[in-house]
């Protein structure tokens, strides 16, 4: 027999040891890979991590040290407040993977668009308020002009790939806003502090903006110049164009922008007085007896504007919804109710539709007075008579079986 002839012997078994080592060892790698690329989007699609805002340092921390609200090393609420008790996790996420509400629009939203030259008149009752989505507004009142909890961004998220996207855009472009004297911000959730309005903003304004204390440093790291950020504690004010007083007044929610590590900033409602006209704007809140206090030293409001969507019972100590909101607008005592935090992004789990339904509801059955504009719509509460308004979304599902036959999912402004 040949060398050549030699039959070959088989390779030898892997050991059970080592082959369970190169599995591991496998296994470790791909995770490393597929850590490795979240990074990577992570960093790009957060602008470098930016839109997670700043770290609050020396002065303004010490500053949110002293609050009368600070305790324990976080803001706290004026009454006893749980976020989301742990029993009832398990229930949210089979509601938040199973539940069937119709959450999303399935037809064009009736979105009012038009020209920026809308807003060159001044409302002749001296109050306008124009709701352009979620909880962004655009108040005219006796002469000065404010924005509240701007986002112009597709997703209420610091990233720009992944996190709730919009329903509808935003009636109006931010290039066709009018000047503005000042934009407020209520508290530091992605809803409502986004990091790519601000910026624009700050670039085509010249106003100042007027945030809760810890919030400044968010805004000085977005390029934000100091001397146009006012931080507030509650019951402190700052007086703008025209006489109007911007107060920062209590509200009962919480923060937080995914940094568990870093100090949050405080949360804030906003009360709006003029020589002639007052507004509350509640940003995210649960009910709480502060809003009595509220209507007793800067009260009678012309308008309130309070938040109804984005609830769940799960969460009912720091978000209102429709009940909730019909409650507080009763201890405000203000005239005229306008519902925002709702229709635009999907925060929770009933049906797109339900908080605003169930609103006017309740309403009539108590013959409040309330608002709905759709978006970009501009209303004169105050006027005689005010702005009429309409249930615009019952003639979408699911209230209505289809879509309406005109549906363009945006109406000119009239």
């Amino acid at each position: 027999m040949t060398i050549a002839d030699t039959p070959e012997k088989p390779d030898a078994p892997t050991p059970p040891r080592r082959r369970l080592r190169l599995v591991l060892l496998a296994t470790a790698g791909t995770l490393a890979a597929a850590v490795l690329v979240l990074a990577i989007c992570a960093w790009i699609s957060t602008d470098h991590l930016r839109a997670f805002g700043g770290r609050p340092a020396g002065a303004r921390l010490d500053r949110m040290r002293a609050s009368p609200q600070y305790a324990g090393g976080k803001f706290v609420n004026p009454e006893p407040t749980t976020l989301m008790a742990a029993s009832a996790y398990g229930k949210a996420l089979r509601e938040w993977f199973f539940g069937e509400q119709l959450r999303t629009p399935i037809c064009p939203l009736p979105i009012v668009t038009g020209p920026a030259a809308r807003f060159s008149a001044a409302p002749a009752s001296g109050l306008r308020v124009t709701w352009l989505g979620h909880s962004t507004t655009l108040i005219e009142l006796d002469g000065t002009r404010l924005l509240t909890d701007p986002i112009w961004s597709e997703r209420a998220s610091p990233s720009r790939w992944v996190g709730p996207s919009r329903f509808h855009p935003p009636p109006v472009a931010l290039e066709e806003l009018p000047p503005l004297d000042a934009v407020l911000v209520s508290h530091e959730h992605y809803d409502h502090l986004d990091m790519a309005t601000i910026q624009a903003l700050a670039a085509r304004t010249g106003a100042s903006f007027h945030v809760p204390l810890g919030i400044g440093a968010h805004l000085e790291a977005w390029g934000v110049p100091a001397a146009r950020i006012v931080e507030h504690d509650w019951w402190q004010d700052a007086t703008v164009a025209g006489g109007v007083r911007i107060v920062s007044t209590p509200a009962r929610h919480f923060n937080g922008r995914g940094v568990p590590w870093r100090e949050g900033a405080l949360w804030t409602s906003w009360s709006i007085v003029g020589p002639r006209h007052r507004l509350f704007f509640s940003g995210d809140t649960g009910l709480t007896e502060t809003l009595r206090e509220i209507a007793r030293r800067l009260g009678p409001f012309d308008v309130a504007l309070f938040e109804i969507g984005q609830y769940h019972p799960s969460w009912g100590q720091i978000h209102l919804g429709p009940q909730g909101a019909l409650e507080a607008f009763t201890r405000l005592g203000a005239r005229t109710l306008i519902p925002i935090h709702w229709s635009t992004f999907v925060l929770a789990y009933h049906a797109w539709s339900e908080p605003a339904e169930t609103l006017v509801a309740e309403g009539q059955r108590r013959g409040l007075s309330i608002s709905t504009p759709r978006p970009g719509e501009p209303v004169e509460p105050a006027a005689t008579p005010p702005t009429p308004t309409g249930p615009w979304w019952r003639s979408q599902p699911p209230i209505a079986p289809g879509c309406p036959d005109d549906a363009t999912g945006s109406h000119g402004f009239r």
